[in-house]
């Protein structure tokens, strides 16, 4: 499919929703008695943006959130306003990862923006101007292979800038999608505010880095084994690795020793790369093998291919490994680097860039490494050198971006010195905030592990091209201007017209570019404007208020990728960390909790996840795990979300009949309605703390828990019955329009929309009116006895279910209803509101018996334990002839002591008095005949 048709595929992914019609939703605060629905709108399409925000008839999510994105973007609601002499610390800026463009939203991509959004949107609301810009990372190996499958050609059949030209266009109609795609979530990204790591700035600033950097002495040029991969034909980072399990076969093979006075005919190796063979430069024993000593010193000839190695002595041998004598190779593996350097040995390339055999491999030239690989052992078996032969599971170090087995390769390539200063990278992950905390240990796992300096050079065609030009004579290095930024060294000239170091006048373009992560790693600065500025001859940033960042928010996947990188950057530029507090979010997992995978069919597709289900409800799925965790996605969330939303909207309109929309304040407030706002402050407290440490999945359950529970299914059933009560009136309303704003970072969609519609003083002019640009609300000081309101409404909860089985009306009368709990101050709301004629408070509690009902056995681990016993326990218990010891936590029965893990017991309360009893988690209850 080509890239215009994935673009008209996926445009308007709200439209063709299904949503759950109201109808089957009881009103909030009916107590089951359904609040009649306007029929479904007619289908007849108009232009969203003319359409006005109103509380009539059932909530219609496609046409509410379809107008609402487009006039946040249309409108600037979210844009940020830079001012450089502005203290950062009444702002908050975003590090936002920019997604790879390769035209597909993934559900990863819609779990971490929206959580990102959570934090955009509480911080705007709590602290004020907020950046949290948009980039997108068409820069690189990722861009180049769709361009090339986009397009159906290859990278080599076009010189480089006529190639790089065919990607920008590729990779712009993908740039249109991914932006509608995000724009349809409803994030709060400032559409002013974004980049592309291609583009010329973002170019410049690149090479402004690699600049600084070789200047300041933290790059070097060096021919050295690098890490490559076959299949995409580059160099790689020791980042860009990782492990796989993979089958293979241990090869044990006998090589000859050299002169007629060796100490033995042959010895053993054993290997899973027959095929590195050809390649072999010597061969290593342990100093502490006694057994194989002798062999020090000594030259061994290599089977089939008969050139001659010496045998060396080191102490990284392995000599649990095989038969304890290794093969060194150039290069199988880091090791055979490491002895290669360290004891000068001789290079013999038998593999070359597409894992090809080279020549030096004699008869297999030409064939793949795995050809390769059984033909000479083939051919070791039958000359007689093949000793044994086995099948095993090892694992094998591959990229992780193709998943094919790197290579080591010596050629020259550029790197960024990082093993001098590990300790300072550590230290500045100290000084981040870490959410969640454990997430540190993977940074200072990575650094501790660190075994290369960052190999930045990449043999590509995609990409932003080094800076640099070498003299054809002395191969030294010229670099650009900083002036001339950015350059392409293939098409620009140098500025230089003869070497200074010999002055020869002839140049060597690099061709190579940087390694995305050399890009993607400047993102602060990319977003603070940073620059050289020549008349003041040093760096400067046009939004230094912006930097460092408050918050870097990625997936714990990346955090040696991008995260480190940014670090190294930002610290080596600028001697700062470059953000405060860094969230790292999980990943999607199916409902198996097994990793979504293609090849697994498992994969859900969030263009059809948002064409059945409103953004809000996606939106209130992803606040469902604690940042950091992996976690499942499970329609039910998405469910519950629905549901959340009709009860917010039919919360609205209930409240919209019981009060005026501005009641004025009562000289005093009644005890149900001071409590409840005093509730409210406690909520607002509690969940404000929660945001602030990114605590999302708390904040979303307590909301939720505190709106539906207290405020729906008690209080609005309270207000139902004081509609004409100013004090409940203004409680109400207080309460409703608090709830707007708490639930404004969750549901910005639905909440614009109701406050739109009820509270706003210009709904034209969102700039200025939009609930997403107001205050995060604060405790008002509301003081009540939390205890005795929460156990009041519990009687009242209580009361209504005990109408509702036995088929009473809501306004039935109670006769007599004896309470004992905390309700001081509540009495006449409870008895008003669930029409009890006489209310007595009880001081002391009701002739309650408690009783065993039932107890339940472990049999898996009791009949194991007990073997023939069982039967005489289960008879003991059945006959009552036991003994529970609540302070020892055991069962006595049969002679025999049972454990608490073997048993469970279920009590059950009666009440022997006159009337029935209901008990709550705080009172007992009497309805008295």
């Amino acid at each position: 499919m080509s890239a215009t048709s994935i673009h008209r595929a996926t445009t308007g992914i709200t439209n063709g929703r299904r949503y759950v019609s109201s109808d089957d939703e009881s009103t909030p605060g009916t107590g089951g008695e359904s609040m009649s629905m306007d029929a479904q709108q007619d289908d007849t399409e108009a232009d969203a943006s003319d359409e006005e925000p109103t509380l009539e008839g059932s909530y219609d999510p496609e046409a509410v959130e379809e107008r609402w994105q487009q006039r946040w973007v249309d409108e600037e609601v979210y844009a940020y306003e830079s001012d450089p002499e502005r203290d950062p610390n009444t702002l908050y800026a975003i590090d936002t990862p920019p997604p790879t463009v390769s035209g597909s939203l993934h559900m990863g991509h819609l779990y971490g923006s929206t959580l990102q959004d959570f934090a955009a949107r509480f911080q705007r609301m709590a602290d004020g101007d907020v950046l949290f810009p948009f980039g997108y990372d068409d820069n690189g190996i990722a861009s180049e292979r769709l361009t090339e499958r986009e397009l159906d050609i290859r990278h080599q059949d076009y010189e480089r800038r006529e190639f790089q030209e065919l990607c920008r266009e590729v990779c712009q109609e993908y740039e249109a999608e991914f932006t509608e795609q995000m724009q349809s979530l409803g994030t709060s990204i400032d559409w002013t505010s974004t980049y592309k790591t291609i583009e010329p700035r973002v170019q410049r600033i690149s090479q402004l880095s690699f600049l600084d950097l070789y200047e300041k002495g933290r790059e070097y040029r060096k021919k050295a084994p690098a890490i490559w991969c076959p299949e995409c034909e580059t160099a790689i980072s020791q980042v860009e690795m990782e492990d796989d399990e993979r089958g293979s076969h241990f090869n044990d093979i006998a090589f000859e020793l050299v002169g007629d006075d060796a100490p033995r005919d042959e010895f053993v190796i054993s290997t899973t790369r027959p095929e590195l063979i050809p390649a072999c430069v010597s061969v290593f024993v342990h100093p502490d093998d006694e057994e194989n000593q002798d062999l020090v010193g000594e030259t061994a000839r290599i089977p089939i291919f008969g050139h001659e190695v010496p045998i060396i002595a080191d102490d990284r041998v392995d000599m649990e490994k095989g038969s304890g004598i290794v093969m060194c190779c150039t290069f199988g593996d880091q090791k055979d680097i490491e002895w290669y350097q360290a004891h000068d040995l001789p290079l013999r390339v038998a593999i070359d860039e597409s894992a090809t055999m080279t020549d030096l491999a004699g008869d297999y030239e030409g064939m793949s490494t795995e050809e390769a690989r059984e033909a000479i052992v083939e051919d070791l078996d039958e000359e007689g050198y093949l000793r044994d032969r086995w099948e095993i599971s090892h694992t094998v170090q591959v990229h992780e971006r193709c998943e094919t087995p790197v290579e080591f390769r010596v050629s020259k390539q550029w790197y960024v010195e990082l093993l001098d200063h590990k300790e300072e990278y550590l230290e500045a992950g100290r000084e981040m905030d870490w959410y969640p905390e454990k997430m540190f240990t993977r940074y200072k796992h990575w650094i501790e592990g660190l075994e290369w300096d960052w190999l930045i050079s990449r043999q590509r065609d995609s990409g932003i091209p080094f800076p640099v030009w070498y003299c054809a004579d002395c191969d030294h290095e010229i670099m650009a201007a900083r002036e001339d930024l950015p350059v392409d060294p293939l098409s620009d000239e140098p500025p230089v017209d003869a070497c200074p170091e010999c002055g020869h006048d002839e140049f060597v373009p690099e061709d190579d570019v940087f390694d995305t992560w050399a890009t993607s790693s400047l993102t602060p600065l990319i977003n603070a404007g940073w620059d050289w500025d020549a008349e003041a001859e040093e760096f400067t940033m046009d939004k230094p208020e912006l930097y460092p960042f408050d918050l870097r928010p990625q997936g714990h996947d990346i955090i040696s990728f991008w995260l480190f990188h940014t670090v190294v950057k930002c610290y080596e530029h600028t001697g700062e960390v470059p953000f405060d507090a860094t969230m790292i979010n999980g990943h999607v997992l199916d409902e198996n909790r097994e990793k979504m995978s293609k090849s697994k069919g498992n994969v859900v597709d969030p263009d059809d996840v948002l064409a059945d289900y409103p953004v809000d409800a996606v939106r209130f799925w992803a606040a469902s795990a604690a940042v950091g965790d992996d976690f499942p996605y499970q329609e039910k969330d998405l469910r519950a979300g629905e549901k959340l939303l009709r009860k917010l909207w039919n919360a609205s309109k209930l409240t919209d009949t019981l009060a005026p929309r501005e009641p004025e304040e009562p000289e005093a407030l009644e005890p149900i309605d001071r409590w409840l706002l005093a509730e409210l402050d406690d909520a607002i407290e509690e969940l404000t703390a929660q945001l602030e440490e990114y605590e999302f999945a708390k904040a979303r359950d307590r909301l939720r828990t505190f709106f539906w529970n207290t405020f729906c299914d008690d209080y609005l059933e309270i207000a139902k019955g004081r509609e004409d009560n100013p004090s409940t009136q203004y409680a109400l309303r207080t309460a409703h329009r608090t709830f707007l704003e708490l639930w404004a970072p969750f549901l910005p969609h639905a909440t614009e929309e109701i406050w739109q519609a009820v509270y706003s003083d210009d709904p034209d002019d969102l700039e200025d009116n939009s609930i997403h640009v107001r205050d995060w609300p604060e405790p008002q000081g509301y003081e009540a006895d939390l205890e005795a309101g929460e156990t009041a409404m519990e009687v009242i909860s209580a009361l209504r279910r005990y109408k509702s089985e036995h088929q009473l009306p809501l306004n039935a009368d109670l006769e007599s209803v004896a309470v004992y709990g905390p309700i001081e101050g509540f009495e006449d709301a409870i008895q008003n509101v669930m029409h009890v004629q006489e209310l007595t408070v009880l001081d002391a509690e009701p002739e309650v018996t408690t009783e065993v009902a039932s107890i339940d056995l472990d049999y898996s681990t009791l009949g194991p334990k007990f073997g023939s016993k069982v039967g005489e326990i289960d008879s003991g218990i059945e006959s009552g002839d036991y003994e529970i010891d609540d302070e020892a936590g055991v069962l006595r029965v049969a002679g025999e002591e049972l454990e608490a893990d073997l048993f469970e017991v279920e009590y059950e309360r009666t009440y022997s008095g006159d009337g029935e009893m209901i008990e709550t988690e705080s009172a007992v209850v009497i309805l008295e005949d």
